[in-house]
């Protein structure tokens, strides 16, 4: 991990809270105090979340974290960035802390056995094994960048994977081995293909960005889409490559960017000639929408802050 002024943490814990409500305002202030951006969620069954901020403020927040009994086990991937990669805090209550649908799925009860990243880069080098490898992720995830030979689902949303579950089927003999980007959605996936017979289930532990952490990333082509306002990062320090291709020219690129019309919002790859072109957007309709944000470079857009000040408006709201 190279040096940096500022850090970029990705973590997530299936736990049980009991007043989840209370837990997130006490959370949502002490982020505040440390002055944390990014996006928070708190569910009954957990937390997970991706954060920015100066190292030490990182280095706290995991500490506090950790020091609750509840998420002692918690584990978090760090990155170093050079600036703090979002523009606001966000700490939200919603019924599960990853979009799956899978309700009655409790990954602390039942979940696919993990891989641990050098046992899973010792493994795909082997010619013969006799395993699948399952991109759990969404479609515009896994078009910037996947491991070599996986099996992608035509899905734009992880709550779609139960109902593409039936196309793999015919791996019910084989080893699976699921992964996504830092964990969380391979453990209620590979806890479902388990509940629809698949006995031989493994996830990679702590998914894409970990593998990039601890290894080398080599068998990872392309790039692997994070939701910061980078967009993407890259994981394979020894042989990288780039297999994406621009949705307009389908030139190669893996220039990931979020179309500047704010009624689409694609995420899609968007080569630097054509995003000049069609001012950040995807399309020329996109182009001609009146609602079109101003063309940004960087391919990142949030809603407008509109004077948005998270720590006054948060105790403003919250005042006894």
């Amino acid at each position: 991990m190279e040096s940096g002024s500022y850090l970029v943490l990705l973590y997530y814990c299936y736990s049980r809270i009991e007043n989840p409500e209370q837990f997130r305002l006490e959370h949502h202030e002490f982020c505040l105090d440390l002055g944390l951006r990014g996006r928070i969620i708190i569910a009954e069954e957990g937390l997970n979340g991706t954060v920015s901020g100066t190292e030490e403020a990182c280095h706290a927040y995991m500490s506090k974290v950790r020091s609750d009994q509840r998420f002692k086990e918690i584990e978090f991937k760090v990155e170093s960035v050079d600036k703090i990669e979002f523009r606001k805090l966000n700490v939200r209550l919603k019924k599960e802390i990853v979009n799956s649908g899978l309700y009655a799925i409790d990954p602390t009860q039942k979940t696919g056995q993990y891989i641990e990243p050098e046992d899973f880069h010792d493994l795909i080098q082997k010619d013969g094994e006799d395993y699948v490898l399952v991109d759990v992720r969404s479609n515009y995830e896994h078009n910037l960048g996947r491991f070599k030979n996986a099996i992608t689902l035509d899905i734009d949303n992880f709550r779609d994977f139960k109902d593409n579950v039936v196309l793999l089927n015919k791996y019910k003999d084989k080893k699976v081995i699921t992964y996504c980007t830092g964990g969380i959605k391979c453990e209620k996936a590979s806890a479902y293909l388990l509940e629809q017979g698949f006995e031989n289930v493994f996830q990679l532990h702590g998914g894409i960005i970990k593998y990039g952490l601890e290894t080398d990333g080599e068998g990872f082509e392309g790039s692997c889409y994070v939701f910061d306002r980078r967009l993407k990062t890259e994981i394979n320090h020894k042989d990288p490559s780039v297999i994406s291709k621009c949705f307009n020219c389908g030139n190669i690129s893996d220039r990931m960017v979020n179309c500047a019309n704010p009624k689409c919002n694609n995420h899609v790859i968007i080569c630097e000639n054509c995003g000049v072109e069609l001012e950040g957007a995807c399309s020329k309709e996109c182009k001609s929408h009146p609602a079109k944000r101003q063309y940004n470079p960087e391919g990142y857009y949030e809603k407008e802050l509109n004077g948005y000040n998270p720590e006054k408006d948060f105790r403003q709201s919250h005042k006894a």
